[in-house]
């Protein structure tokens, strides 16, 4: 099944992906990562979604999804990791193993309904592709390294290390995060820009 990944600018799309379906409630809402701890515990109910949709109205948008005609089936988070609270910063349990100015996909989202089906492989190639055409030397990720053991649900966002591998990424760094008992792992693929000609 092919799916059509493209940037997250349409908010709508983005809410039937990753929001709540009552606007009030505390979601996620693949922020968590993005801003600083204490807005994040601050920021309730509506004020989460009105982030996100004044995210998906910057260049480049938060992240990717993905369509199955024109019905939005799946997300993916990605953006610099500068401009990522949690993976900036140096003293994190997740590495910085030199100083280029990497991407960073880090979590995915299939719609109940869709699993199965390849959503998660589609994402990932169009979260590279999205890197690659806003520049960045490399793109990384910090999946679970489960060997394939089964991970829960609620703790797969972050992708498997088969998953990562599956699309050419090449572990580089071990980390100090354990999600759902898995360690988790710093992954890399190096990116040619595309040419513009």
């Amino acid at each position: 099944m092919a799916f059509d990944v493209r940037p997250a600018d349409v908010f709508e799309d983005v809410r039937q992906v990753i929001g709540p379906r009552r606007p009030e409630a505390n979601v996620c809402w693949c922020l968590s990562y993005r801003i600083p701890s204490r807005l994040n515990r601050e920021l309730r109910g509506a004020a989460r979604g009105e982030l996100v949709a004044e995210l998906c109205r910057r260049d480049p948008p938060p992240g990717v999804l993905a369509y199955d005609g024109d019905v939005p089936v799946g997300w993916a988070g990605v953006a610099p990791r500068a401009d990522l609270n949690s993976f900036a910063r140096t003293n994190s349990k997740i590495p910085h193993v030199d100083d280029q100015p990497v991407w960073t996909v880090w979590c995915f989202r299939t719609r109940a309904g869709n699993r199965g089906r390849g959503v998660s492989h589609a994402l990932l190639a169009g979260a590279v592709d999205f890197a690659r055409a806003h520049g960045a030397p490399a793109i990384e990720g910090y999946p679970v390294d489960n060997r394939g053991a089964p991970v829960d649900r609620t703790m797969a966002y972050v992708g498997t290390l088969a998953l990562f591998e599956q699309a050419g990424f090449t572990k580089v760094s071990d980390t100090g995060s354990v999600l759902d008992g898995f360690p988790r792992v710093l992954v890399r693929l190096d990116l040619i820009p595309l040419d513009p000609s």
